[in-house]
C-alpha cells in the first residue's frame, strides 16, 4: 500500500568528513548494508583519539571534532572528490585550504588548518582517521538517515520560524507524507525503485541541531522544544539498505 499522499524522494546528501557540510547528490547508488556512498567516510579526531584504522569500532561522536560541540565548522563549506579524495574548503567564499586526504602530506594540510581555525575548541592536535569500509555515523549500524519535510514544517509552526532540514543532517528527504508519519515506519519496508529499506529507529537529537548550517550560530533549541512539546528529543529515522539499488530525487516512495 502506498504512505498517505504518495511521498517520494527530495533530496539525497552525503557527509564524506564527519561534522563538515553536506554534498547534494542528484542519484545514490546503494548497496545492502551499507551507508551513502562516501559517507562519514573520514573523521577529525579531537586531540589524542582512541580510533585505531588496523581495528576499526564505532566511537561516541564526542571523540571527533562535531557539531553538538564545535558549531565553527558550520561555517566552512566543504568539497570532496571521490576520485582521489582530495578535500577543498572554503570559507566566506574564498578557499583556505586543500589537502588529498588519501596521503600523509594532504592530511597533514588539513589537520594544520584544523589546528588554526578550531584552536579554542581543541583537546590536541586534530588528526585525520579513516579505515576502508568504515563509517563514522553517530549509530554503530550502518544505514540511512531519512527526515521528513512534513515533519519539519510541523516544527516550524510549533517554533514559529524557518527550520532548514539540513540541521538535522540526512541523507534522504522526503516529502508528501504527514507530519510524523515516519516514525509508523519502523519495522515495516519503505520501497522506491528497486531499492528496499527498513527502518529501525527513531533519531535523538542533541544539541548540534541548536547550530545553523548556514551561519554557525547556535540560534534555536530545538531538543529542548521536541522535549517541551511531545516529551522525547526524536526526529528523523535511522533505516537499513536491504536491496540495494539507485535512488534519485523524484522517486515515489511506499510502504
Amino acid at each position: 500500500m502506498n504512505i498517505p499522499n504518495t511521498p517520494a524522494v527530495v533530496g539525497l546528501y552525503r557527509y564524506p568528513v564527519k561534522g563538515l557540510s553536506p554534498e547534494v547528490l542528484p542519484e545514490m547508488a546503494l548497496v545492502p548494508g551499507g551507508t551513502a556512498p562516501f559517507d562519514r567516510v573520514y573523521a577529525i579526531e579531537n586531540g589524542p583519539g582512541r580510533f585505531d584504522p588496523e581495528q576499526p569500532a564505532h566511537l561516541p561522536k564526542t571523540n571527533f571534532l562535531m557539531l553538538m560541540r564545535n558549531e565553527r565548522l558550520a561555517t566552512l563549506v566543504t568539497r570532496f572528490d571521490q576520485t582521489d579524495h582530495s578535500l577543498t574548503i572554503f570559507r566566506a567564499g574564498k578557499q583556505v585550504a586543500r589537502g588529498n586526504l588519501a596521503t600523509p602530506l594532504g592530511r597533514r594540510m588539513i589537520e594544520q588548518f584544523f589546528a588554526a581555525y578550531m584552536q579554542a575548541d581543541l583537546r590536541g592536535p586534530p588528526r585525520i582517521v579513516f579505515a576502508p569500509g568504515h563509517s563514522f555515523s553517530d549509530v554503530a549500524a550502518k544505514c540511512l538517515h531519512i527526515v521528513n519535510l512534513a515533519s519539519v514544517r510541523e516544527l516550524e509552526r510549533i517554533i514559529g520560524r524557518p527550520v532548514d532540514p539540513l540541521r538535522f543532517r540526512p541523507n534522504i528527504i522526503v516529502d508528501g507524507a504527514e507530519p510524523w508519519s515516519e516514525f509508523g515506519w519502523i519495522g515495516k519496508q519503505l520501497i522506491t525503485g528497486d531499492v528496499r529499506f527498513e527502518p529501525f529507529k527513531r533519531t535523538q537529537r542533541c544539541a548540534a541541531t541548536d547550530v545553523d548550517p548556514g551561519s554557525g550560530q547556535r540560534d534555536m533549541a530545538i531538543p529542548a522544544t521536541l522535549r517541551r512539546t511531545f516529551s522525547h528529543t526524536d526526529f528523523g529515522i535511522y533505516a537499513r539498505v536491504t536491496d540495494g539499488g539507485t535512488i534519485k530525487a523524484g522517486d515515489p516512495l511506499s510502504l
